[in-house]
């Protein structure tokens, strides 16, 4: 019967807990009586547990492999007429030593579990030999096998020890059944005998923390405790006394890790290491046996802890527990949690503690069996948190390797127990240790009052340091810095944690959120941390807001641009440049032409003044650039989009350059007109930008021509840096029309008389109209080919201001130039010239060479000039009388040979007629009176040959069969051929309708005069 009710009195008092629970184990067939097989208890001699089950030995030499229903499934008899009194098994492998009838001393027998002698149905039988070392045979007390089966050591009741090496060798070798390795003596210390053995076995290959992976063996006897080198480095020697005091029999066993040894005596249970004898653990009173159970040690001792050991005072014990004077208790140890987690009388005694399944199963002398269920993890916390006990439920969670979700919440509790006593600091350490199973924001909550700001300072710089803070997190946390003003921290957390995430860094993981520590440090006005953090993480854009928007440090802000290079410093002085010329308008300017220039590293000057200068420019100067925006498309670099944080340059820390340093590649030179509206309050520095921007980029400047010698080579896109050259001279011309001084009025002309700067000509007239320099349009009129534009110019200046001569001289001047190549000019001055009589009056010599030029170079018929000075009355009859009189008479005279030769084609053509008329007549007789050959000039004589034009030819002139005149044949030939081109022509409307739209009259009496229009087709004379 068990009784937890006796007091246990020791030396130290251990904590003690119901960490099991005992149960009865029945029959499986009988629910009223204990297991059948242990019913008589008393001739049991040992039980070891396999992994074919539960293996139970009797004192008559049998063996019983039972399941976990305590039924026997296999047994055979192990030792024949003797009986098993110890044995042990490892990887299917059993060894038993016992005594036979037949043989004087112990028999040591190897069986293998795994295979069965069909002869009768027993295990086989691997090894079977004698243990006897000398020809006096002492009994074995202990014994101890390795878990890999390579050594077996054997201790006797006279001290001596025996060690078998690579017994798992011999085992499969195929030698005789009693082959076994050579036993070898390696201890003896008669006459004490051997009380206990064991291997401490290499250490686990995960133990990364092991030391030592040789093998050694324990060994205990009554009054010392030796520690023997078996393998590894070293072995083979004698072995080593770790202590001088030893223990009873069964009183030493090996931890559930098999690296310590552990005994149990009167005043305390011992551990033993490698390095002698560890803290013992104070615990008084006779112990019988002790056990190992998982973690736990078990120790089987009388009912009391009494120091005497007298039967008197057992017998009384046992009178108390209600037993008789054989009553044991049985106390279960957590050695390394140093609690007692089971205490339990057994009235009727032990026989033997056994560890399998998971439980414990004590039976006792009269064969009953209890089972000790240790309880759930779960139950044992609950009791240690009832208890308050949480330093004990950590360790109890590391011993049985609890998942980290377990520690954190027993860290939890802990935390919350220290926090409603009041103890702030160390709630703290144990909420530090839940970071990252506990939500961050219960502990936050808790310590969010003034008076625990500093316990919340600690954990949120913990989150930082592990990597598990979020905005929210970093925000706090800088806000409760600039709360305290606590700036020795906040350059501790800010500086070191960047130190410190070095590694972190590289991967892009930071112990904060970047951005939310950057927008906070600016809003508290720590300008020095914000601008450390941008530069530290190379936040550019960052860094230039901080240094620029808020602390006003320009000077340090333009260097810094210069260090980070052209693609950085390009996206950023998009942002900043305008305010960077407000305050450095010399040092800003500077940087943006050699930004736009140098295709390399900026080149950083030797002396740089950052001091900001007031610019001597007034800040209400026009807005030149304000019809850009409408005039022209924007180019492709006028797009500066917000750098996006996954593709941020990469740029190097300044640094200086060394002499022999490697070129850096050459970057792709921004275009200029980024910065064009930055200079809108600075036009004096545009100005100098832009010429410097043209000279050093493309060569181009009004006192030079373009140099072939400038390296263009990385601006592949032709069209977009001709598109450039355009936009910035366009912008020089306007600025130069802008200033209105005589210098920069002289600049503006040189630009637009030049014919290798790319000036868009249209751009400049817009501008030359708008500030109406008038030079300047005259000039560009010229070079556009818009001649007529330059006299209505001068003619719309002289109709503003009739009183001044000047403009109508122009007029006549610029007619002189271009009124030789471009005829029409003549009848708009014209026009113009006789517009009002004062202009008459003032040019009467111009309009009379005028009018003699038209009429030399045919320009306008008489009519139309006619037409012209009549349309009003300021022209008179004299002014042009003698011109008049001179066309009428040239009128009269070309009339008069008109008539002479109507006349005489009219009477060509009637003699024509009549000549038709006597051919044709049939009547009429044709005379012929030629004398001479019309082909030889001959004197014509017979026979001879007449043709009806009167040619006259000897037949011998003529060809045979010629029925025609050899003469006139060839004319008529002639003009047939040029009806016949007449007749295709018109047969081609298309050329006939072209021609018209050209010179319509003139084509059309071409077309009457050639026959075109009233032809009778030959075809249809034939017919």
């Amino acid at each position: 019967m068990v009784n937890t009710t006796v007091q246990v009195v020791a030396a130290t008092a251990l904590r003690q807990f119901a960490f099991f629970d005992a149960h009865p184990v029945k029959d499986v067939h009988d629910l009223a009586s204990p297991p059948e097989i242990f019913k008589n208890a008393s001739e049991i001699s040992t039980v070891a547990s396999s992994s074919a089950g539960l293996l139970v030995a009797d004192i008559h030499g049998s063996i019983h492999t039972l399941n976990k229903e305590f039924v026997s499934t296999t047994s055979w008899v192990a030792h024949v007429g003797g009986r098993v009194m110890h044995m042990a098994e490892r990887n299917g492998v059993l060894v038993t030593i016992g005594e036979e009838s037949a043989v004087r001393g112990s028999l040591l027998k190897i069986w293998d579990l795994g295979k069965t002698d069909k002869r009768n149905q027993a295990p086989v039988l691997l090894k079977s030999a004698k243990v006897q070392p000398s020809n006096k045979p002492h009994p074995v007390s202990c014994f101890a096998l390795s878990s890999a089966l390579s050594f077996l050591a054997i201790g006797l009741a006279d001290g001596t020890v025996l060690l078998y090496r690579h017994l798992d060798q011999s085992l499969s070798s195929t030698t005789s059944l009693t082959a076994l390795p050579k036993t070898r003596i390696i201890h003896e210390s008669s006459p004490e005998p051997i009380t206990g053995l064991g291997f401490r076995e290499l250490p686990s290959p995960t133990n990364a923390d092991a030391k030592d992976n040789n093998l050694h063996l324990f060994i205990v006897t009554t009054n010392t405790v030796h520690l023997y080198h078996v393998s590894g480095k070293g072995s083979g020697g004698s072995s080593v006394l770790l202590d001088d005091i030893g223990c009873g029999l069964g009183c030493a066993v090996m931890d559930w890790r098999a690296e310590n040894i552990v005994l149990a005596r009167d005043e305390a249970v011992y551990a033993y290491g490698l390095h002698g004898r560890e803290p013992p653990y104070a615990y008084e009173g006779y112990k019988s046996s002790i056990h190992t159970h998982l973690n736990y040690v078990i120790v089987v001792s009388p009912p009391t802890t009494a120091t005497t050991t007298s039967s008197a005072t057992r017998k009384l014990a046992a009178q108390t527990a209600g037993g008789d004077g054989d009553a044991s208790r049985v106390t279960v140890f957590d050695m390394e949690n140093k609690v007692v987690g089971y205490t339990g009388v057994f009235a009727e005694g032990i026989r033997e503690v056994i560890s399998e399944w998971g439980n414990i199963y004590i039976l006792t002398n009269n064969g009953q069996l209890t089972r000790l269920a240790e309880k759930s993890t779960s139950a044992k916390l609950s009791m240690l948190y009832a208890k308050a006990l949480y330093p004990l439920a950590l360790s109890l969670a590391q011993t049985q390797h609890l998942d980290e979700s377990y520690v954190a919440d027993i860290h939890r509790q802990h935390g919350d127990h220290l926090y409603m006593k009041g103890d702030w600091d160390g709630a703290m350490t144990c909420y530090l240790k839940t970071i990252g199973w506990v939500k961050p924001s219960y502990v936050v909550r808790k310590f969010l009052d003034a008076q625990r700001i500093h316990n919340l300072v600690t954990y949120l710089q913990e989150l930082h340091a592990l990597g598990l803070a979020n905005a929210d997190h970093t925000t706090l946390l800088l806000n409760t810095y600039t709360k305290l003003k606590d700036v020795a921290r906040l350059d501790s957390f800010i500086k070191t944690e960047s130190r410190r995430s070095g590694a972190a860094e590289s991967n892009g993981d930071l112990p904060f959120d970047l951005d939310t520590a950057i927008r906070v440090c600016r809003q508290a006005g720590y300008f020095d941390h914000a601008s450390y953090l941008a530069k530290r993480y190379k936040r550019h854009e960052e860094y230039l807001r901080v240094m620029i928007e808020d602390a006003g440090k320009y000077g340090e802000a333009l260097t810094y641009l210069r260090h980070l290079g052209a693609v950085a410093a390009e996206s950023n002085l998009a942002r900043y440049g305008r305010a960077m010329l407000d305050n450095l308008p010399e040092e800003t300017t500077q940087l943006l032409i050699d930004l736009c220039t140098i295709s390399g590293p900026l080149i950083i000057p030797e002396a740089e003044d950052t001091t900001p200068q007031q610019s001597s420019v007034p800040a209400n100067a026009p807005s030149y650039l304000s019809y850009l925006a409408l005039s022209r498309a924007p180019a492709p670099e006028d797009k500066v989009e917000e750098p996006k944080e996954d593709k941020e340059e990469d740029l190097a820390e300044p640094q200086t350059m060394q002499p022999n340093a490697p070129t850096p590649p050459k970057e792709k030179r921004p275009s200029p007109t980024l910065y064009f509206a930055h200079f809108v309050d600075h036009p004096s520095y545009f100005v100098r930008f832009l010429e410097s921007v043209a000279a050093r980029r493309w060569g181009q400047s009004l006192s030079s021509l373009p140099s072939s010698l400038l390296d263009t080579s990385l601006d592949k896109d032709e069209d977009l840096e001709k598109y450039n050259q355009a936009a910035v001279w366009n912008t020089l011309l306007e600025l130069y029309l802008d200033g209105g001084s005589p210098e920069q009025q002289e600049k503006a002309l040189k630009v637009l008389t030049s014919d290798t700067l790319p000036c868009d000509k249209t751009h400049a007239l817009i501008l030359c109209s708008s500030y109406s320099y008038t030079r300047g349009l005259v000039i560009l009129w010229e070079k556009l080919g818009m001649y007529e534009d330059i006299l209505r110019f001068w003619m719309d200046k002289h109709n503003t201001s009739p009183s001044e001569s000047s403009a109508s001289t122009e007029v006549v001047q610029a007619l002189v130039r271009y009124g030789p190549t471009h005829p029409h000019l003549y009848e708009l001055v014209l026009r113009f010239l006789t517009s009002t009589p004062e202009l008459l009056t003032r040019h009467q010599a111009d309009v009379e060479k005028i009018l003699e030029h038209i009429e030399k170079e045919r320009i306008i018929p008489p009519l139309g000039v006619v037409q012209i000075l009549s349309r009003n009355g300021v022209a008179s009859v004299g002014l042009v009388k003698d011109w008049l009189m001179g066309r009428i008479k040239e009128a009269r005279e070309e009339v008069q040979t008109d008539q002479q030769l109507i006349n005489s084609y009219q009477l060509e053509t009637n003699a024509k007629l009549k000549q038709v008329a006597e051919l044709e007549d049939p009547m009429h007789a044709k005379v012929f009176s030629v004398t001479r050959c019309s082909q030889c000039s001959g004197q014509l004589d017979l026979p001879s040959v007449h043709f009806m034009c009167n040619h006259s030819y000897h037949q011998r002139c003529l060809l045979d069969h010629e029925t025609e005149c050899p003469l006139c044949v060839r004319q008529h030939g002639i003009i047939q051929e040029i009806r016949r081109n007449n007749e295709r022509m018109a047969d081609q409307h298309e050329l006939f309708l072209a021609d018209v739209q050209d010179n319509g009259f003139k084509v059309l009496a071409g077309g009457f005069g050639k026959g075109v229009l009233n032809m009778t087709r030959l075809d249809d004379v034939a017919v």
